[in-house]
């Protein structure tokens, strides 16, 4: 038996019940979603077996419901199938009213009839046809067919009776088309009555406002067209004007546009561009908002609440990678700003022009202040709409000066806006002020030569501290450093500076600092800190308590205004500083010297941002890499790099998302104690060509553009309030001598606003899965620990709760530049012996190999784990190694005399040979006709090609291994690949593997010879599965291989190998081969056999794009059908399984979406047999 446990596949349907309910279809399953007080699920239901839900059309309910029945009626249609559904009053039943009716034909829309003792439904066909639907009893009452029987793409019905409806078709013909079922007598076929063209592509979807007469239309040549066609049914059943013009055309979807919702004064559109765009009637048009939610393949269902609650409008979008997302839209802002990019000059009146700009504060830039540094020294200030100058350094600090503001917890009403301002000259004087006194600061001491570069670190969150570290990076790579404090006096505000060790960094070109961080962990207080060389270097904070106390200036700002000036060591005035430098002079002697250096590692052009974050450090770089790194005995180490979109090579800082679920997220002792925490979602700030840009990898879209100029410019970005909607931020930035800031859209989203219903998988189609395991204490709420990989180029890990079926995203990996192909894993629960066995609540580490594409491999290494507080699980992510065919090809000896790889050559299959202590052997199925072998490290970080054989001379698709013992304890590999041409061909791998120092081959290896050729199928062979079977004790010098495989052909087959094991090697094998008996499946599936797998031996299971999924068994007469479930799952692509507790096993189908699939079955005495029919 075989039934679904969790299921993600595309929301096809969504539609809103007043204020109170959303119900999701996907595929069969509907779903009903409480959304008072918090948004919860509250019912589920397989309403149409094997059809998807494309339509859900709630009864039309009188405006005084008393007297009326309990509960909601609703029908749902998809397919063939109509279905009459009731939900209770508190949403916590839904049950059917008669069972589900199958049509003849495609249903298009269902619309309901009211005014009768009993329910009855008009339905639009696919092929232009109507009809009338008794759903009670089951029967048609009518039907009705239009004269111009064309294929509909789309279809609208109106009216209140079957005498007074009309029908509205979006032909394959890229036209509208009006006519009145109920018109003539059933047996008639009927005129069309009007006609609407101008759409270039088929119509996806129509949507009527009656009380305006309009009729939108959403069409594939990416338009969104309204029409003023009238009154459409109504009680003469009219079909509108008779000449309806077109009001409005809406291009802004870079894709089709599958869906379209109408409004008072607002249309609603989505699309394959995965953007949903509320488009503003009274603006001629125009994009008042754009709704992004979702990962590539768009949005495949839209729906929009009534509102008039006085809170806004419910806007629910629901996508092809499985995920809804619920906005609430506020009526106020119908007909208000509009979202365009628009670019405000500030205006700013100063000598000199403009060099650097800061913003300092919370929110939109005009509620903050922006402070502005000249290149005649001044900095200026913009507040309130005005300009003022804050202080003017005179000749020092002309012609060349740098500036940094570090934002600090005010008192009063400014508090928000308080900051430190730090200036510093050619001639290495450093000036410290606050920008509410700005005319009392203090004088420090940068060194001899210029100040490159002036960097803050802030003791706390920005903004909620009092003080902060000031590094001022001068000659010869010196950095100079202060901790710098404001507190309140008795008589005023007081700026006091701690002298620090400064730090030496190591010779290089171009040796200032870029950015730098704070980073404290169980080992001591750190520094990480990049330079313009592309270095990430860690410095230690030496212990305080056992050195001399630094010198400490301060300044003291009275009440009354007047300034004063103490050093706590002697009596030094701000005019009189001699001493001080002195001290400073002598300070010097005390650099810190880098204690871990990354030379190099974002590439010549510098690092530009580097953030801590729960024990994790994420550094930016202009390479067009972020990576994450994490501090292992005072030793920095990469574990993983995301690169932003192509083009986008000039990074300049990370903005991290999570900051309110980190925590109440529990870091475990383990990532503890190594300084290693939860990874951070976060988006990049960069610039790309001319735009300044907010790039998200996760969901690889942009989330902001600003038309600036380029990327060398001072600019200071301001996230939305919430620190959440990086995509309505705004930018302040410095263009040929004039300040400018970009303006947001009039409404920006807040977590309020915006909620994830559900967690989206891949876009696009899912490629292939893989099993890690389980994670957490069984029976107690355990995760199944998965990962995934997509035509979207990234991997998915996540956590799937078989007893709820709630499925959690862990992490998304996107470092793939071509789709992902195949997938394997080695589990490693004891690192050190690279064996071991896996504890009750013990952590899931696995190391992952994915590959795909553009010949490209990548190694990680993935520790899952579940928080013991709240049973959440959690992964880790740690990038082991990278590997390209085509920059092996570039370093290669005589590389002018050989034929470049193919550039299009991609990976299809992957087996592990053997898992040894240190690296791990790795086969793999190629499109250029190689089967190759490769060794990963996980010690030195890389892939190494072994050796390559074009046997095949054609695309191999597939590979599998398995293990074979004689008597004398000998162990025997034997790798199985199959090509297009239906061959399955046997190698002995027994010495390739044989490396008792688990080091790399001092000498090139040889493939070996091919041991034994079956000719399996007619075509590509997609899969295989092999399983030795146990023999009796005096039989052990020999044995039996079972090798199951799957086909183009549709065919699955099955060979029995028998193999002698010989004293003496015949050509370099000790194993002979000899095929003993075949069985085979002509027409296993309808359609090519994409996956197979066996659960145990002789228990195998098989999917394909028929959406059928099989159980088989196979003995000794061959194969027989255990069980048959239709999938869920579109285009069905990989397949894994694995076995359960007691009798019962696991199944997860992939393709377009991820079904999980619980398999029942009992074994006696040794044979398989199935549990159920």
């Amino acid at each position: 038996m075989m039934e679904t446990a969790a299921l993600v596949v595309p929301i096809t349907a969504l539609e809103f019940i007043r204020e109170e309910y959303l119900l999701i279809g996907e595929g069969p399953f509907l779903t009903v979603y409480s959304l008072q007080p918090q948004p919860k699920a509250c019912a589920s239901l397989n309403v149409l077996q094997n059809y998807r839900i494309h339509g859900i059309r709630p009864k039309p309910q009188p405006e005084d419901r008393q007297g009326s029945q309990p509960g909601e009626d609703l029908v749902v249609f998809g397919g063939k199938a109509v279905s009459l559904l009731r939900l209770s009053d508190d949403g916590q039943s839904l049950d059917p009213v008669c069972p589900a009716v199958e049509l003849q034909d495609w249903a298009l829309d269902v619309h309901w009839f009211s005014g009768n003792e009993r329910p009855l439904l008009c339905v639009a066909l696919a092929h232009n046809s109507a009809l009338l639907l008794d759903p009670v009893v089951g029967c048609v009452l009518a039907l009705c067919s239009c004269q111009e029987g064309c294929l509909l793409y789309s279809a609208l019905l109106l009216g209140g009776t079957w005498e007074t409806s009309v029908m509205v078709g979006g032909t394959v013909f890229n036209q509208l088309v009006l006519w009145r079922p109920g018109g003539t007598q059933s047996n008639e076929k009927v005129p069309v009555e009007r006609r609407l063209s101008g759409h270039s592509g088929v119509i996806f979807s129509l949507c009527y406002l009656q009380e305006a007469g309009w009729l939108a239309s959403a069409s594939d040549d990416r338009s969104v067209r309204v029409w003023g066609v009238g009154t459409l049914g109504g009680a003469e059943g009219l079909c509108g004007d008779q000449r309806p013009p077109c009001l409005r055309v809406l291009y802004g979807h870079q894709a089709r546009v599958f869906i379209v919702k109408l409004t008072p004064g607002r249309v609603y559109s989505a699309g394959e561009d995965g953007a949903c765009l509320l488009w503003d009637w009274g603006s001629r048009g125009r994009v008042a908002r754009t709704l992004k939610g979702h990962r590539a393949g768009g949005v495949r269902s839209l729906a929009v609440s009534e509102g008039g609650n006085g809170s806004g409008r419910w806007v629910a979008t629901g996508g092809a990678d499985g995920g809804v997302r619920l906005w609430q839209v506020k009526e106020e802002v119908e007909g208000g700003p509009l979202e365009a990019e628009s670019l405000v000059d500030l205006g700013f009146k100063g000598q000199g022009m403009p060099k650097v700009v800061r913003v300092v504060g919370d929110g939109h830039w005009n509620q903050c202040r922006v402070v502005v540094n000249t290149d005649h020294g001044e900095v200026c200030l913009y507040e309130g709409g005005r300009w003022s100058l804050l202080w003017d350094g005179g000749p020092t600090y002309h012609s060349y000066c740098v500036m940094e503001v570090l934002r600090v917890r005010g008192w009063g009403s400014a508090a928000s806006k308080e900051g430190l301002c730090a200036v510093g000259s050619l001639s290495g004087e450093v000036r410290v002020f606050l920008l509410s006194q700005p005319d009392t600061g203090l004088s420090l001491k940068g060194g001899p030569g210029k100040v490159h570069s002036l960097l803050w670190v802030g003791g706390q969150a920005e903004g909620q501290g009092r003080k902060g570290y000031l590094l001022a990076s001068g000659a010869d790579g010196l950095v100079c450093r202060w901790l710098l404090e404001v507190e309140m006096g008795d008589t005023g505000l007081v700026l006091r500076a701690d002298l620090l060790d400064p730090l030496l960094l190591p010779p290089c070109a171009k040796r200032w600092l870029t950015s730098v961080v704070y980073h404290k962990c169980p080992q001591g207080t750190l520094f990480v800190c990049g330079d313009r060389r592309g270095s990430l270097l860690l410095f230690e904070e030496k212990d305080r308590a056992n050195v001399e106390e630094p010198s400490r200036a301060e300044v003291r700002v009275t009440l009354n205004g007047m300034v004063e000036s103490i050093d706590d060591k002697e009596d030094v005035t701000l005019g009189n500083e001699g001493k001080r430098e002195e001290r400073e002079t002598n300070q010097l002697g005390h650099a810190l010297q880098p204690i871990s250096c990354l030379f190099g590692l974002h590439g010549r052009q510098g690092v530009t941002w580097v953030c801590d974050h729960q024990g994790l450090i994420y550094s930016a770089g202009r390479d067009g890499c972020v990576r994450v790194l994490r501090v292992v005995e005072k030793v920095l180490e990469v574990l993983r790099v995301q690169r932003a979109c192509k083009g986008m090579e000039w990074l300049e800082r990370v903005v991290l998302l999570d900051h309110q679920d980190s925590q109440n997220d529990q870091i475990s002792p383990e990532l503890e104690s190594n300084c290693s925490g939860k990874e951070a979602r976060f988006v990049m700030l960069g610039f790309h060509s001319v735009y300044f840009v907010v790039w998200d990898p996760v969901r690889q879209e942009r989330l902001l553009s600003v038309s600036c100029g380029g990327g060398h410019r001072s600019w200071s970005y301001c996230p939305h309030q919430d620190g959440l909607s990086v995509g309505q931020g705004a930018l302040v930035f410095i263009k040929q001598g004039v300040v400018l800031a970009s303006q947001p859209s009039g409404e920006a989203p807040s977590r309020e606003g915006s909620l994830d219903l559900r967690e989206g998988l891949h876009g696009r189609g899912v490629g292939c899965v893989c099993y890690l395991g389980v994670v957490g204490v069984a029976g107690q709420g355990h995760w199944e620990a998965l990962v995934t990989g997509g035509e979207d180029t990234s991997l998915t890990v996540l956590a799937v709760q078989s007893q709820t079926g709630a499925v959690k995203v862990l992490s998304v990996i996107a470092d793939h530049i071509s789709n992902v192909r195949t997938l394997t894993a080695v589990r490693r629960f004891d690192v050190g012996t690279s064996r071991g066995e896996q504890t009750a609540g013990q952590p899931l580490s696995a190391l992952l190999v994915s590959a795909g594409g553009r010949a490209q491999m990548q190694c990680y290494r993935l520790l899952i784990r579940v928080n013991g507080e709240s049973g959440q699980p959690a992964c880790q992510v740690i990038q082991v190694a990278s590997h390209r065919l085509d920059s092996q090809w570039e370093i290669k000896r005589n590389r002018h005399k050989t034929v470049k790889m193919d550039p299009e050559a991609r990976y299809m299959s992957v087996a592990v040979i053997e898992d040894r202590t240190e690296t791990v052997l790795l086969a793999l199925a190629c499109s250029d006709g190689a089967v190759r072998l490769f060794s990963v490290s996980e010690q030195r970080g890389r892939f190494e090609l072994l050796w390559e054989s074009f046997y095949h001379q054609r695309c191999v698709l597939s590979v599998a291994t398995c293990c074979l013992e004689d008597k004398q304890n000998n162990w025997y590999v034997l790798l199985f690949s199959a090509a297009t041409d239906g061959q399955i061909v046997v190698w002995d791998m027994s010495n390739q593997v044989t490396n008792p120092e688990d080091k790399p081959p001092t000498v090139p290896l040889t493939p070996p010879s091919p041991l034994l050729t079956v000719h399996a199928h007619q075509s590509g062979v997609n899969a295989l599965a092999v399983w030795v079977e146990d023999l009796e004790v005096g039989l052990r010098n020999s044995a039996r291989i079972t090798l199951a495989s799957g086909g183009d052909d549709g065919q699955l087959s099955a060979t029995e190998i028998g193999v002698q094991y010989q004293e003496e090697a015949v050509e370099g094998s000790r194993v002979r081969l000899q095929i003993l008996s075949q069985w085979k499946v002509p027409s296993a599936h309808a359609a090519p056999l994409t996956s197979l797998k066996a659960l145990s031996p002789g228990l195998l299971v098989s999917t394909s794009p028929d959406q059928r999924v099989f159980l088989w068994k196979l003995n000794r007469t061959g194969f027989s059908q255990q069980g048959a479930l239709f999938s869920h799952v579109a285009d069905a692509a990989g397949l894994e399984v694995w076995k359960g507790s007691g009798d019962s096993g696991w199944a997860v189908v992939c393709g377009q979406g991820l079904q999980l699939l619980k398999l029942t079955y009992k074994e006696d005495g040794g044979n398989i047999v199935d549990g159920t029919e």
